[in-house]
């Protein structure tokens, strides 16, 4: 199906076991390509070109990352809105990431079931991750079904080693074109 480019942002990389280990795993996996954001942009400063070529070159894109306030880190907005150009991502003539697949890879600090109608966060991940599907959507993307770590500062070793081998998995399904999509391209 093609390659898979893992867009990772992490304001704190070092002290998250959760996101090195989800990391580690996706550079192991073949067809993945892994761009940190905040090693690559540690003032913010993106170059919008570079970042479009790295898209066209891929065939899905990963935005890893911490779930902070139900949402992602400020890299990832500031990223979205400068490289998802009008004219290039949507809009008239903007048809570069047509047929691409988007996907979620988040790790969240509350338990699974927090995150439904009636739970503690009284919404689901993929209802708390809708702006990120309208993106795809306007876009021409298909989105796909998220990678979800729950109670991630609680992971043993041996845990924390099985979600990282599901996530190279998962990753394999996307690059492969067998992961489910919520959202199938147009």
């Amino acid at each position: 199906m093609g390659q898979v480019l893992v867009i990772f942002a992490h304001p704190a990389f070092q002290r998250s076991r959760v996101n090195r280990a989800l990391v580690a795993a996706a550079r192991r996996t073949e067809g993945v390509t892994v761009h940190d954001l905040y090693e690559t942009y540690p003032d913010f400063l993106i170059d919008v070109r570079d970042e479009q070529v790295l898209l066209e070159n891929h065939h899905s894109v990963v935005f890893q990352h911490p779930f902070f306030w139900y949402s992602s880190p400020a890299l990832v907005k500031e990223w979205l809105d400068l490289v998802l150009q009008y004219r290039w991502a949507y809009g008239e003539g903007g048809t570069a990431l047509r047929g691409k697949i988007m996907a979620q890879a988040i790790s969240a600090g509350g338990p699974e079931d927090a995150y439904h109608r009636g739970g503690y966060n009284h919404f689901s991940v993929r209802e708390l991750l809708a702006p990120f599907e309208q993106t795809a959507r306007l876009c021409g993307m298909g989105y796909a079904e998220a990678f979800t770590v729950h109670a991630s500062n609680q992971l043993d070793d041996p845990s924390l080693a099985d979600v990282a081998h599901r996530y190279s998995a998962w990753l394999g399904s996307l690059r492969d074109g067998t992961l489910p999509l919520w959202l199938p391209p147009p």
